[in-house]
């Protein structure tokens, strides 16, 4: 009894803890969610990761699959990477040790990507072979999907602690996904639909990616991390 009056207490201070977290890091939290979901869009506004975007895009399903993977890798991949930059290699830096840092970690942010990928590749081909059929060659080439690997280096220039550098993993991802959800669900409707000859198929997929950068490029400047 003494026991579980104890486990009640200290969930009871945990949940008082939570209540009294400080609004300003919950804002701050928020807003670099939104501004690397939206207004810094890591594909519509930074342009990268464009081969797979307008590979997959071609099918709805496809492209929800690709996008929810890339939103995992980048989630995690920043997560890991900000925890190696900041506990391992700036410490092992100022601690004297030659030890370029900032040359190192690029190759050791490919490392942890590509590991991480391999992890998830094999996750999705136990889940749903299907979707691991449709999505080909592209699962293990994000890989070198240029924006996974440029959100870890946004989150050290933006010099982004642990826990904002996992929320912004989170959002960078989930923008690449928006992005490549909408364009799939286009170019469906565009089957249906008649188009130019000479515009038909990349061409027209290109003009549609440029409206798409336009309005999320509008609102960059409306909220900065």
């Amino acid at each position: 009894m003494t026991d579980m009056m104890t486990i009640l207490a200290q969930t009871t201070d945990t949940a008082e803890a939570l209540r009294q977290t400080d609004p300003s890091m919950m804002t701050q939290m928020v807003l670099i969610l939104l501004a690397a979901a939206f207004t810094e869009n890591i594909l519509l506004t930074r342009f990268l990761g464009m081969c797979p975007f307008l590979a997959v895009s071609r099918n709805l399903r496809s492209a929800t699959g690709m996008g929810l993977a890339v939103v995992f890798v980048t989630t995690g991949t920043v997560f890991l990477n900000s925890l190696l930059y900041y506990k391992v290699l700036v410490p092992i830096q100022a601690a004297g040790v030659p030890i370029p840092a900032e040359s190192l970690k690029l190759i050791l942010f490919i490392v942890i990507i590509a590991a991480f990928v391999q992890f998830m590749e094999m996750l999705i081909e136990r889940i749903s072979l299907k979707l691991y059929v449709a999505l080909g060659i592209f699962l293990p080439l994000i890989t070198v999907n240029c924006a996974i690997l440029g959100a870890s280096l946004f989150m050290v220039n933006k010099d982004l602690t642990n826990a904002e550098s996992l929320v912004y993993g989170f959002g960078a991802g989930l923008g690449w996904c928006i992005a490549i959800i909408l364009m799939a669900g286009i170019r469906e409707k565009l089957k249906k639909a008649k188009i130019p000859a000479g515009l038909e198929g990349p061409g027209i997929t290109l003009i549609i990616t440029g409206i798409m950068a336009l309005t999320f490029i509008i609102f960059q400047g409306m909220i900065q991390t």
